[in-house]
């Protein structure tokens, strides 16, 4: 999301280009740190109040994480090792935040998101390579505008906050999807000198996939050691495990493996990396839902599911469904006949969810899911598909 074009632009200046610094392998640990937490607090404010205060803070977070991407696709590694270890800092502080980031501790949470966003601003225009800081200079103009959302939503309390976080970030990912224009450049700046590496970028991409599967195991192991040793929750343990894989394979098969070339391909990279970088932000909190699905499903197997739960068993896969179904279309110019037929299936099992303990309904979209996995596999297997390069 935060890739972007400027008029002129400075080499990737790593020693291999083409493979994400071990660096910021590091920096994704303050990730498997802050997603843990964001599960959490979504599972003890399982409401649409707390499902849209999480979203925020994950869309803040991730914000974050893309803007890192970027910096590491374009600094040296003497000057990218401050600007990591500075975001990262930063970000664990606001990940300590997360639990009470809408109580007393809103303040502490923005003042530290802006502190960082500013901050890595500052020292992107000072430091950064010449040919960038003129986009520098615009990205840091959009986060000072938002940035008194954020201080003023800190101060404030209930919906005030709500209402000011969400239009701060709104703010951010508008400038994102924009450009980061500024008055008297709100036309793109031609991106013909800049260059990205598909590998790379599409390599970070699938870590920030595994970091959330990472996760989501994490939290599933965690849920399963803390409740009771009964074949009830070894059941339910089995089944959420078995979605996560059905997940991972649904991900990493076809579109998945070859977006890298999808994006070395295009006519516009830039672009085309700020979508894949859209749709597997999506990905990801549909992915970090079925953490959430885990803790519910094995913390009780059997007995109603309430629908704020059927939202997110069901829900949380049919988010990553949708968004790499879209994946699949930048890369091959067409969506998956399975997750096509699957979508409508899993929306059908909402249907059934008040009649079926939660373990049956996730039992329900594991077979969904294997079916996608199962069809996409043989599809590929009988006729390889090669990316269009024409995506974004």
């Amino acid at each position: 999301m935060a890739a972007d074009e400027d008029g002129g632009a400075a080499e990737p200046v790593h020693e291999t280009p083409n493979r994400p610094a071990f660096l910021e392998l590091f920096f994704d640990l303050a990730f498997v740190f802050v997603l843990i937490l964001l599960a959490e607090r979504l599972f003890d404010d399982l409401t649409w109040v707390g499902a849209g205060r999480t979203l925020i803070l994950l869309l803040a977070f991730a914000l974050l994480w893309a803007l890192t991407a970027w910096a590491g696709d374009l600094l040296s590694p003497a000057l990218l090792l401050p600007r990591v270890i500075g975001s990262m800092v930063g970000i664990l502080l606001m990940g300590a935040t997360v639990m009470d980031a809408y109580g007393s501790r809103g303040l502490l949470f923005a003042s530290t998101y802006v502190g960082v966003t500013i901050g890595t601003g500052l020292y992107m225009m000072i430091l950064g390579p010449p040919a960038l800081r003129l986009r520098t200079v615009r990205i840091f103009c959009w986060f000072v505008l938002s940035s008194a959302g954020w201080l003023a939503g800190g101060t404030l309390s209930g919906t005030a906050r709500d209402a000011l976080w969400a239009a701060a970030i709104t703010i951010e990912y508008v400038g994102a999807t924009l450009g980061w224009p500024v008055p008297g450049s709100w036309r793109r700046v031609p991106r013909h000198n800049q260059r990205l590496v598909g590998e790379r970028i599409a390599e970070r991409y699938r870590q920030f996939v595994i970091v959330a599967l990472g996760v989501s195991i994490y939290v599933t192991g965690s849920a399963f050691t803390t409740g009771a040793y009964t074949v009830p929750h070894a059941v339910a343990l089995v089944v959420v495990i078995a979605v996560k894989v059905m997940i991972w394979r649904v991900y990493i098969g076809g579109a998945g493996a070859l977006m890298a070339a999808t994006i070395a391909r295009s006519a516009d990279p830039i672009r085309l990396s700020q979508l894949t970088a859209l749709l597997h932000l999506i990905m990801v909190t549909g992915i970090i839902g079925t953490a959430v699905t885990s803790k519910l499903v094995i913390g009780r197997p059997f007995g109603e599911t309430p629908g704020s739960w059927t939202v997110v068993v069901v829900g949380a896969p049919m988010l990553f469904l949708i968004a790499r179904g879209a994946l699949g279309y930048i890369v091959f110019a067409r969506v998956s006949p399975a997750i096509v037929i699957g979508l409508p299936l899993l929306a059908a099992l909402t249907a059934a969810a008040p009649l079926v303990p939660p373990v049956t309904l996730a039992l329900g979209v594991l077979i969904i899911l294997t079916g996608i996995a199962a069809q996409n596999t043989v599809s590929w297997r009988r006729r390889p598909l090669v990316p269009t390069g024409r995506g974004g």
